[in-house]
C-alpha cells in the first residue's frame, strides 16, 4: 500500500520576486527568470520540465516586473494551473519573505524551486517525492549555502555560504531545489512566521532549514546532482558558462498550435516528442 511519502508531488512553488541586479542590464526590462539561455528562457525551460513530470499546479511568487511573467504564462499551461502571489516589498526583502508569502496557498506536498536555475528535466525524476534536497560537490564556480551529509545519507547540517567554508571534500552545495511533505511544510511555516515577526525579512530561508535540521525537526534526503546538467545563473559570467552547458535549442516539434500572448510570446504545445507527455515550448519574439 502506498504511503504518503511515496506519492508523486504535483505542486511546485517558484520564487521569482527578485530584481536580478547582478544580471543587469538584461533584467532592466524583464524579470531574471526570463533571461534567455541559448534561445530559451530560464522560465520556459523550467515550465517544460514541470509539464513533462505531470505537475498540476504551479504557484509563482512574483515581484520585479511581475506582469511580464503573468502575460507570458497566463493562468494555465497544458494541464498545469498557474497561480501568482505578488510580494510588495520585493526590493527590500530576501527569499525568506517570498517563501513566507506562499504560506497560505500551500496545502499539499511541494517542490520548491528558485527562478535562476537551468537543469536537465530528467533531474527532477529524483525530486518528485517529499523531503528531499538537491546537492552537488563544491566546484570553483559555486558559492552559497552548503550542507554536510551523514555517512548513512541525509543532511547532517547546513553551513552558511562562502567559498572558504565550503571547499572541503565532505561539503556539498545546495542546488536550491527542495521537496517537502505537508507535515514538513507546516513546521517550516511556523518557523517562517517567527522569523518574519522578528523582522528577519532579509535572511535566507536556509536559516530556517538549518535550525530545523540541527534540532532534528526536519529530515532531508540528499539527491546528488554531481556531474549532471544544471547551472545557477546569478551573473553575466554565469550566463556565459550556462550557455556552454546547455547548447542552442533545436525545435523538434512537427506540428504546433500557436496562441499569441499580449507581450508577443507564443505558446507552443505539442505531443510529437512523447505520446504520453505534453511538451511545452515558449518562443519569445523580440
Amino acid at each position: 500500500m502506498k504511503t504518503h511519502n511515496n506519492e508523486h508531488i504535483s505542486t511546485a512553488l517558484l520564487l521569482a520576486a527578485g530584481t536580478g541586479s547582478r544580471l543587469y542590464p538584461l533584467t532592466k526590462s524583464k524579470p531574471k527568470c526570463m533571461t534567455i539561455v541559448n534561445g530559451r528562457s530560464i522560465l520556459e525551460r523550467m515550465i517544460s520540465s514541470l509539464i513533462y513530470h505531470n505537475f498540476k499546479r504551479l504557484i509563482i511568487v512574483t515581484g520585479h516586473l511581475e506582469d511580464y511573467i503573468r502575460n507570458f504564462l497566463g493562468n494555465q499551461v497544458g494541464s498545469m494551473k498557474i497561480e501568482y502571489i505578488f510580494s510588495p516589498p520585493y526590493k527590500t526583502t530576501n527569499n525568506i519573505y517570498s517563501l513566507w508569502m506562499a504560506r497560505k496557498a500551500i496545502k499539499e506536498p511541494i517542490l520548491l524551486l528558485e527562478s535562476d536555475l537551468v537543469y536537465d528535466k530528467y533531474l527532477l525524476d529524483y525530486m518528485l517525492y517529499p523531503d528531499r534536497i538537491a546537492i552537488a560537490k563544491m566546484q570553483p564556480w559555486m558559492n552559497g549555502t552548503c550542507v554536510t551529509i551523514h555517512q548513512s545519507g541525509g543532511v547532517k547540517a547546513f553551513i552558511a555560504g562562502n567559498k572558504e567554508s565550503c571547499c572541503n571534500e565532505d561539503k556539498y552545495k545546495t542546488v536550491n531545489i527542495y521537496s517537502f511533505s505537508l507535515n514538513s511544510w507546516k513546521k517550516i511555516v511556523k518557523r517562517l512566521d517567527k522569523k518574519i515577526s522578528d523582522g528577519k525579512v532579509n535572511d535566507y530561508y536556509e536559516t530556517v532549514f538549518a535550525d530545523m535540521v540541527a534540532e532534528k525537526s526536519l529530515s532531508l534526503k540528499d539527491v546528488l546532482f554531481d556531474n549532471k546538467l544544471w547551472y545557477e545563473i546569478d551573473t553575466l559570467k554565469d550566463l556565459a558558462e550556462a550557455e556552454k552547458i546547455f547548447p542552442l535549442h533545436i525545435n523538434k516539434f512537427n506540428k504546433a498550435v500557436a496562441q499569441p500572448k499580449p507581450n508577443g510570446c507564443q505558446q507552443l504545445i505539442n505531443t510529437a516528442i512523447s505520446p504520453e507527455k505534453t511538451i511545452l515550448a515558449l518562443d519569445v519574439t523580440t
